[in-house]
């Protein structure tokens, strides 16, 4: 028992050589470290064992706990002298590695590619090499110098003739390349169309269109003409504009153009009594209202300027409630309507205009259907002041017709007062059919105007004589109700 001391020693001694060895191996791609002598760690371990044979021969566990830590700073002493510069291994016992292999040529484009590396410019995409060939196939536009001599492509020398050839012109005399010419010399392109013929090429359409439509060429012709020149004043601003808004040359070429479609196709209006219309000098023409939309006002409006000998254009007294709403209120101030007051009434009539004016209001277009060509009441009688301040006559005009074209069999009252509107209808086809429900019936209209009163006749201040005017007033109703009445016996049929 007494040498298990110096066995424990011998083996660690052993232990630290081999951890030492390790350390000395080289790993891939190190350089190569030397190993440490053995016989060096085996002499400084068994130097340091006789110190420990003076222990007893039987150790308690504490006294083993202290021999192991007084022989731990032996152990770690060994790698201390490890510092010290140990000489080079030799090169012979050293590993070496496999050399890297050598590239000897050149890759083809197609490995390349295949091993996806990328190489030189990058690749152009379906789109980019489209517009690259499309330009490439393009004519280019080649723009000369008038005053420089026109160039030759050069050629081979043709072989020499037999018989001298006649004397060339100079140079000099070889017109230049016209600068607006779409192909260069050697290529071939078609040429730039001008305006002219892009214009009479449309205007050849269209008369082939109207051949199988069954219209006139020269109805189509005629018609390209005024819109294009339509089309120039608009541009160049030579149009007027008066203080109301209206706008005439609109208004002729655009607004009554939309309408009669409307007017003779749709609704097939018949004209009566537009004799009755003063040729010129102010006048006012009170009609009755209905029809749930005022169609009525555009139709009698355009009755008065087709029919009419002298073409005159009614300047209508329209509500509050026409100019306040969007694209409505701007149309019909273009188109010659005016708000409702007496004042442009009376400046109106200062101007010998035609003034048009329908009492009733929105009590008779929101109507119901089983009240259809009932007179509402005509208010206060305000149109006949002014007629009577300004002297002009009041023709009276009666419209059939209005009243089928939206029938209105209900009515949405707690809609209108949530939209601010003065009615909210229901037609037999509206809401139903949702925007197809906006198209009007096709009635059979027709308009009548009677025999002008005269108001000429009256003292200057019977404009303020309140029995007169409600006189005046009564009279004209009186007079389109029964006007009504007999042009609704005459009627074959509501569509007919």
């Amino acid at each position: 028992m007494a040498a298990r001391p110096g066995a424990l020693a011998a083996g660690a001694a052993r232990a630290g050589g081999e951890r030492a060895r390790r350390r000395s191996t080289p790993l891939i791609g190190a350089e190569p470290v030397a190993a440490a002598p053995v016989a060096a760690t085996t002499s400084a371990t068994s130097k340091a064992t006789p110190a420990k044979k003076a222990t007893p021969a039987k150790k308690t566990a504490p006294a083993r706990k202290a021999a192991a830590a007084k022989s731990a700073p032996a152990r770690k002493a060994a790698p201390a002298k490890k510092a010290a510069p140990a000489p080079p291994a030799p090169v012979a016992s050293v590993r070496k590695h496999r050399p890297a292999p050598r590239v000897t040529s050149a890759p083809s484009p197609r490995a390349t590619t295949q091993a996806g590396e990328r190489t030189g410019a990058g690749r152009l995409t379906p789109r980019e090499k489209a517009r690259r060939d499309a330009a490439a196939r393009r004519p280019q536009l080649r723009v000369a110098d008038p005053a420089a001599p026109r160039r030759r492509a050069a050629r081979p020398a043709p072989p020499a003739p037999a018989t001298p050839p006649a004397a060339a012109p100079p140079l000099a005399a070889v017109p230049p390349l016209d600068p607006t010419t779409a192909s260069a010399p050697g290529r071939s392109g078609l040429p730039v169309p001008d305006l002219a013929d892009v214009l009479d090429a449309l205007v050849v359409g269209l008369r082939v269109a109207a051949e199988a439509a069954g219209v006139a060429p020269e109805d189509v012709e005629r018609r390209v003409a005024q819109v294009l020149a339509y089309l120039r004043r608009r541009v160049e601003g030579d149009y007027d504009v008066d203080d109301f808004g209206y706008d005439e040359h609109f208004t002729e070429n655009v607004f009554y153009p939309m309408l009669r479609p409307l007017y003779r196709h749709w609704f097939r209006v018949e004209v009566r009594g537009i004799e009755n219309i003063p040729a010129e000098g102010g006048a006012l023409v009170v009609s009755n209202h209905s029809g749930t939309i005022a169609l009525d006002s555009l139709m009698v409006q355009l009755a008065i300027h087709d029919e009419h000998p002298q073409h005159r254009t009614m300047r209508a007294l329209g509500a509050d409630l026409v100019f306040q709403t969007p694209f409505v209120g701007t149309m019909a101030r273009r188109s010659g309507s005016t708000l409702a007051a007496s004042e442009d009434a009376a400046r109106l009539f200062g101007r010998g205009e035609l003034v048009g004016v329908f009492p009733e209001g929105f009590k008779g277009t929101g109507k119901p259907f089983s009240e259809r060509y009932k007179l509402q009441r005509f208010g206060r009688g305000g149109f006949v002041s002014a007629a009577l301040a300004a002297g002009v006559p009041i023709v009276p005009c009666s419209v059939v017709g209005a009243e089928e074209t939206y029938p209105i069999i209900g009515n949405m009252g707690s809609l209108a007062r949530l939209l601010g509107l003065p009615y909210a209808p229901v037609t037999p086809t509206f809401p139903w059919l949702g925007p197809l429900g906006m198209v009007p019936l096709p009635s059979k209209w027709i308009i009548e105007f009677g025999a002008p009163i005269d108001t000429s006749g009256h003292d200057e201040g019977a404009a303020e004589d309140p029995m007169l005017v409600f006189d005046l007033t009564d009279q004209v109703r009186e007079t389109i109700q029964q006007t009504l009445y007999t042009l609704l016996m005459q009627r074959r049929s509501v569509f007919f």
